[in-house]
């Protein structure tokens, strides 16, 4: 009978003739000062631990602090590993454990898998686990597997914590909205920012809108929670925030089981904690601020409960200058001969701030009759084609994208708690601070913008196409209008976007606009 006998391999390198260059990569998961301080301690470890080899060379230590492991594009550190590696700088990687390394599966293996076509090598300290030496993945995707399940369960127990509080009431806000500071858990208004959060309010239900305030603020250099400018869309989002009323709620956003945030449309359950901090507004101005916004470019100074000016004409509220963003309101021009007409209010107050002068309000209906006779003599080359690719566009593209920004704006933190720790231990000079601050905040605002835009159209998407349906249904069957339709017109234009007093734009409920020539 044969004698096989099993002989150890040995781990194999590329055959080369300068030492193998060693580089270490830890991670701490919080930026507690015990993390910290495990993460210096794991640093001097793996320095120690690779100048030790006399057939190894130092590459570096790669680290990154206060990060989770569950994603790799959230680890600036890791990247710039595994950058290096393709530059041919490392030959062999030193790490503690896989749960150090990676908490998802997919990543881990789709990271080794990479490194060994760079026939990059990885040793996994706790696991005694050497890619170099495996015949296959199985062990790796079994271990990677296990430390993703780990994960899992920490998520599990923490939203479990967390959930706990919500339903007790005890949970703790650890970033305070505008008009608030977070002190031991708790808000306390800050005044002179509750100053400017009241006002604005009292402006919005004064006809005002979220543009021109924003501009005031600026002018006035009023610095956001940021110390950033204001925008439209930052003084929209404290007019929508309900916890100036006193109240608090709970999970607007959760994260899945992918470990990707989303935005709690009614997945999952909300917690409202009543009389939960100091009020700046009553619930009754927050609510008619609500209708207000709702109820865009109503008649400025009109409020919802006021129904004396709401449609009181079929074009009150409804018509925008392009000029200065104003509404345009109602006049009787001239004397024995008189008509109706529709000016800028900007132009009314003060003539130097916007030319736009008076449009016949006749002009505006025939601009009207004409749009709408073109649309039901070209419905079959305009509204089907748009109709079939608003029903093909999937919302997947925009997920993603909005998924993206989200881990943009994590790693945009990061950097940000990156330049205040090197600020505080002296290593930054303040003016650099300051300057790279400001341009990582600016930064941060424009994601924010760009997310909170597509998060605006996702919730509008199934408005979209139901709009654009019915305006197709109508123009198929409706005969050519003779003449001007109030409920037509109420039904399908959103709005009247005035160019020149020669050129307007009907934007519709479907969402496109579409231009006209006044006579």
């Amino acid at each position: 009978m044969k004698t096989v006998t099993k002989i150890g391999g040995q781990l194999v390198f590329p055959t080369q003739k300068h030492k193998l260059r060693v580089a270490a990569y830890c991670r701490v998961s919080t930026d507690s000062e015990e993390q910290l301080v495990s993460l210096a301690t794991q640093r001097k470890h793996y320095e120690a631990y690779i100048t030790a080899n006399p057939d190894w060379e130092f590459a570096g230590i790669y680290y990154d602090e206060g990060i989770t492991g569950t994603k790799k594009e959230k680890r600036p550190a890791l990247l710039r590993l595994i950058d290096d590696c393709e530059h041919k700088k490392i030959d062999f990687i030193v790490t503690k454990s896989i749960s150090r390394f990676a908490r998802n599966t997919t990543d881990c293996l789709e990271l080794v898998r990479k490194l060994l076509e760079l026939t990059v090598y990885i040793y996994f300290e706790k696991e005694n686990l050497n890619t170099g030496s495996m015949e296959s993945e199985l062990m790796l995707s079994i271990l990677s597997g296990l430390a993703e399940n780990e994960s899992v369960s920490i998520a599990k127990n923490s939203t479990w914590s967390i959930q706990s509080r919500f339903q007790n009431g005890t949970f703790k806000l650890a970033y305070a909205p505008y008009g608030y500071d977070v002190i031991e858990g708790k808000l306390v208004l800050q005044p002179e920012q509750a100053t400017i959060v009241k006002a604005m309010f009292d402006q919005t239900l004064a006809g005002i809108g979220t543009d021109a305030i924003a501009k005031e603020l600026n002018a006035k250099k009023i610095p956001a929670k940021r110390g950033t400018h204001w925008t439209a869309t930052t003084v929209r989002g404290i007019l929508k925030n309900e916890n100036y009323t006193g109240d608090a709620i709970f999970q607007k956003t959760y994260t899945d089981s992918h470990f990707n945030r989303h935005h709690n449309h009614g997945e999952k359950d909300k917690y409202r904690v009543e009389h939960h901090h100091e009020a700046i507004i009553t619930k009754d101005m927050f609510e008619a601020t609500q209708q207000v916004i709702r109820q865009r470019g109503k008649e400025k100074g009109a409020l919802p409960q006021d129904k004396k000016y709401q449609n009181r004409y079929p074009f009150s509220g409804v018509i925008r200058c392009h000029q200065c963003g104003a509404t345009f309101k109602r006049r009787i021009q001239g004397g024995r001969n008189s008509y109706v007409a529709w000016c800028c209010a900007t132009h009314l107050t003060d003539a130097t701030k916007c030319s736009l002068k008076y449009i016949k309000e006749t002009a505006l209906k025939y601009a009207f009759v004409t749009m709408m006779n073109k649309l039901i003599f070209g419905h079959a080359f305009v509204l089907k084609p748009l109709l079939a690719s608003l029903r093909t566009l999937h919302s997947d593209d925009s997920i993603t994208v909005i998924q993206d920004l989200d881990t943009k704006l994590a790693e945009n933190a990061e950097h940000q708690k990156t330049l205040a720790y090197l600020l505080t231990k002296k290593y930054l000079e303040p003016a650099m601070y300051q300057k790279g601050n400001n341009e990582l905040l600016q930064e941060a605002e424009q994601w924010l913008h760009q997310k909170d835009s597509l998060v605006d159209f996702l919730n509008d998407d199934n408005k979209t196409v139901h709009e654009t349906r019915e305006l197709l249904q109508y123009t198929c069957k409706a005969k050519m209008l003779t003449g001007f339709d109030e409920a037509v017109f109420q039904q399908f234009v959103e709005q009247i976007l005035v160019y020149s007093r020669t050129n307007i734009g009907f934007k519709l409920k479907c969402g496109i606009t579409l231009r006209e020539r006044l006579v």
